[in-house]
């Protein structure tokens, strides 16, 4: 087994690595990069969601993840990694839904002192085995840590999964009686003032926007005072208008409106994404929901009532109850688990 030093030490030389490819302006120190940074240019033929800005987006955001600092604070929070313990299979299900969505959990399992056996999504498969590679180029003794199964997961003795509402409920019946981490829907939520700066809405803008919306830390609803006036929104999130540009992005606006449009249900359009009232909190691609609230009270009860279906709470208000600032819903630290489930702690313990 690799010690934990050379683990940690391999993850921050990737996220060194990594750091090179925020454009395209860098020399080619070797094949490596050449090759990496095609296939960061070539990814949107397999799918057509991870265009390359997004790609280099996520890179970018995991490379400032694996910094030696970053990950030293992270380490510290668990005393058992210095423990010797038996290596685990865990069975990782993957999404598919943003570039390199499974890496958090090939890195916790990895430097907890496991094996990583994944079942990839065919939508986010190449980016993984991609970093898989250059893993194993820093030390092959990952090449037996690190392996993709095409068919039925097996061979396994823990399970993290992530999926819909629905393929949770198949996950729960094969995997149940195994040590697991199932995790569902959830979106992202923020919180407004009316107060707002512009910049601060363009910050807010990230939190929607990038990846399409497609994240679970995507912003997927508003909500805003009973008094709230759009026009310094709209004006503050025309950086994105450029969304309108990518054909399936396009469809999904087009759609969304003509169906608004046909049963004359009301809603609000800035020629790239719709507004629409409405309670849900997952709203469809190209659209926003938004809901208004009396006072903050009522703001802290919503969330507290509904915290099992959010992800991350957005927001400058420090009245609100654990929310972030504008912009940061895509940069999670290591520690900011998906679904609030501390998955080193799990994984330490099976």
């Amino acid at each position: 087994m690799i010690k934990l030093v050379d683990r940690i030490d391999a993850f921050v030389k990737l996220g060194e690595f990594l750091s090179n490819f925020s454009n395209n302006n860098f020399d080619n120190q070797n094949g490596e990069y050449e090759k990496f940074n095609n296939l960061i240019k070539s990814i949107h033929i397999y799918n057509a969601w991870f265009s390359e800005e997004n790609v280099r987006l996520s890179i970018i955001a995991i490379s400032e993840m694996l910094k030696s600092k970053n990950i030293n604070r992270w380490i510290d929070m668990y005393p058992k990694l210095s423990e010797n313990k038996p290596i685990r299979s865990v069975g990782v299900v993957t999404a598919g839904n943003i570039p390199l969505v499974g890496f958090h959990d090939m890195l916790c399992v990895l430097l907890s002192g496991n094996k990583f056996v994944a079942k990839l999504s065919s939508k986010d498969n190449k980016l993984m085995q991609a970093i898989r590679l250059y893993l194993i180029s820093l030390n092959p003794e990952f090449e037996n840590l690190i392996q993709f199964q095409e068919n039925k997961l097996s061979g396994f003795d823990a399970v993290i999964a992530t999926g819909s509402n629905n393929t949770s409920r198949y996950f729960e019946y094969y995997f149940g009686k195994y040590p697991n981490i199932i995790r569902k829907n959830r979106n992202s939520i923020a919180v407004l003032t009316g107060k707002e700066t512009g910049k601060q809405i363009e910050n807010l803008a990230n939190d929607v926007f990038m990846y399409f919306g497609l994240g679970c830390r995507n912003v997927s609803k508003l909500l805003i005072p009973e008094d709230y006036c759009f026009e310094n929104l709209f004006e503050s999130i025309k950086c994105y208008e450029k969304l309108y540009s990518h054909n399936k992005y396009a469809n999904n606006y087009d759609y969304n409106k003509s169906i608004y449009l046909m049963n004359k249900i009301k809603h609000l359009d800035n020629g790239f994404v719709l507004l629409k009232e409405d309670s849900s909190m997952a709203s469809p691609i190209a659209v926003l929901y938004y809901q208004n609230y009396k006072n903050i009270e009522d703001v802290n009860n919503y969330l507290s009532v509904n915290k099992e279906n959010i992800q991350c709470i957005v927001s400058d208000d420090n009245n609100v109850k654990n929310a972030i600032g504008f912009g940061k819903a895509q940069y999670p630290e290591l520690w900011d688990y998906a679904d609030n489930v501390d998955t080193m702690e799990f994984l330490l313990n099976i």
